[in-house]
């Protein structure tokens, strides 16, 4: 039986936000950098910033007019290059599909967009974790596959099969030189969001409500030990209330932040709203 979270705080996003960012907010991913969280959309170009303390004092949403207007799924940091990126899943090329970066600059001006270079099965099971590292003066970009094996159907949702895909720049588009393994024992049925900090990396899944933490090999792309799972705290009669669960970024050492998308209209238990368009702050306990 895995450990659960701590909840910290959280909040509605449409309760932090200007009354002109509506009420529909599909989060799809976060970041948290500066004492600040960037939350990005599935279903709008539009990034939100909002304090990490959650207080709706200062939050604002930057609207972005260039650009895809849709499919985004996760937010990416490099503080040594001064760029943000934005994970687009899926889009056609040739005869199959890729995933997408549109990169921005420190203040979120539109820079352009560039494939990340590993074919998919298809557009909606691609990419949904994005995050970045620096090793010996070199940036990556991290990928997460949804699926299993980076794969769709049942192969993708059999468990033991968790991938993130290593990017380096090219000329023009990301290059996949590496393959992080996760852990086989990993009891995932898909995959929604990655934070790396220093050796720590969280990855995060919404079928399975829970929140994996391992150690990456500085020196390599492997994965220490099986790591650890924690549970989304549950309702008092022990259903998941996490139900949607999409972007995870590491706040501290022991603290992450995530948030929720819209919960389903149709095939989705009523209690999921109480905490879907949400961001959430939670504890990781120790060891």
């Amino acid at each position: 039986m895995p450990g659960l979270l701590v909840l910290v705080r959280e909040a509605k996003l449409a309760s932090l936000l200007p009354a002109a960012a509506g009420g529909r907010l599909e989060a799809s991913g976060v970041l948290a950098a500066d004492g600040r969280c960037y939350v990005i959309f599935d279903d709008r170009p539009d990034v939100a910033r909002l304090a990490a303390t959650l207080s709706p004092a200062g939050a604002d949403l930057i609207r972005q007019p260039r650009g895809r207007r849709g499919g985004f799924e996760d937010i990416a940091h490099d503080p040594a290059a001064g760029r943000f990126y934005v994970l687009v899943e899926a889009r056609p090329r040739g005869r199959g599909y890729m995933a997408e970066v549109q990169e921005y600059d420190e203040r979120f001006g539109y820079l352009g967009r560039a494939w990340l270079e590993f074919p998919l099965d298809g557009p909606n099971k691609g990419l949904e974790g994005l995050t970045c590292v620096h090793r010996q003066g070199r940036t990556f970009l991290l990928g997460l596959c949804e699926g299993n094996r980076c794969r769709d159907g049942e192969e993708g949702r059999r468990p033991g099969g968790g991938r993130v895909q290593v990017f380096e720049r090219g000329r023009r588009h990301w290059h996949r030189t590496a393959t992080v393994r996760l852990p086989a024992t990993l009891p995932f049925e898909d995959f929604s969001s990655l934070a790396v900090a220093g050796d720590r990396l969280a990855v995060l899944s919404q079928a399975s409500s829970a929140l994996w933490v391992g150690r990456l090999d500085p020196a390599g792309w492997e994965v220490d030990g099986d790591g650890a799972v924690f549970g989304f705290p549950p309702d008092e009669q022990g259903r998941p209330v996490y139900c949607n669960v999409e972007g995870v970024s590491w706040l501290s050492a022991d603290t992450v932040v995530v948030v929720s998308d819209r919960a389903k209209r149709d095939g989705q238990d009523a209690r999921c709203r109480a905490k879907d368009q949400s961001i959430h702050v939670f504890t990781v306990p120790a060891g």
